[in-house]
């Protein structure tokens, strides 16, 4: 996806965030909980860990928090066993979505994401019907504020492993494969560097348009519903996003 498009689309995001701060908290503490519990305390040598501990972090959610998740991973999650999801579909004007969740009750998760899904004139494939669309990508944002240097930026990022280096009017683009994702980040964050965002993706190869208003504001609808869904984690799409889509 273009930078422009990652801008706008971590904008829509992040305002929708905002909005359920405290549920986005729990969602990255139940993340971080499952984390811990498959493989272990020490994010050095989980790799799903110090992914949940960046998601969270980018998300401003406060170190003690974070504490308090991973020992509640380590210690007990009661009798709940959480299983890792991924569905597949369609949003309206044949947009690809791809859905992660994480759920204690697949019946339900799949009930709530079918609905979302069907009540926003898009529908539920099948496994594998839009992920061929897509390319996993270790993605950090940083805003224009995070450095005056952009070329001591760039030089570091591309030092520590990164595939790809983007600067717009909104700020830079990090692009790296999956298994580098956390020697980049490191590098940054070493430098006093705080990313905007910082995760791996799942980043559409091509990208469909939406030209109908009414189009635009139910597919934006369709991801708040999945952003307000207590299982669903991230939801990728490949529509192309313009500021004004927010």
């Amino acid at each position: 996806m273009s930078g422009h498009s990652k801008w706008a689309n971590i904008k829509h995001k992040k305002g929708r965030q905002d909005a359920i701060k405290g549920q986005i908290y729990t969602k990255m503490a139940k993340l971080i909980a499952v984390a811990a519990r498959e493989g272990g305390s020490d994010p050095s040598g989980n790799a799903k860990l110090k992914e949940a501990i960046a998601k969270a972090k980018a998300q401003n959610m406060p170190n003690d928090n974070i504490e308090r998740a991973i020992k509640k991973g380590a210690g007990e999650l009661g009798d709940k066993v959480y299983e890792e999801i991924t569905y597949e579909g369609y949003g309206i004007g044949g947009v690809a979505v791809i859905v992660q969740a994480l759920t204690d009750n697949k019946n339900r998760t799949a009930g709530d994401v079918r609905y979302i899904f069907d009540k926003n004139g898009g529908n539920l494939g099948t496994s594998g019907c839009v992920s061929y669309m897509f390319d996993k990508k270790g993605i950090i944002l940083l805003g224009k504020d995070s450095t005056s240097d952009e070329e001591s930026l760039m030089d570091m990022a591309l030092e520590a492993g990164a595939d790809d280096f983007e600067s717009s009017e909104d700020g830079y683009e990090i692009t790296t494969q999956p298994q580098d994702f956390y020697t980049v980040l490191e590098a940054l964050e070493s430098n006093g560097i705080k990313p905007e965002s910082a995760q791996i993706e799942m980043v559409a190869k091509t990208e469909t348009q939406l030209t109908q208003e009414d189009q635009i504001k139910k597919f934006n609808r369709m991801i708040d519903m999945f952003d307000e869904n207590d299982d669903v984690q991230e939801v990728w799409h490949n529509l192309m996003m313009d500021d004004e889509d927010e």
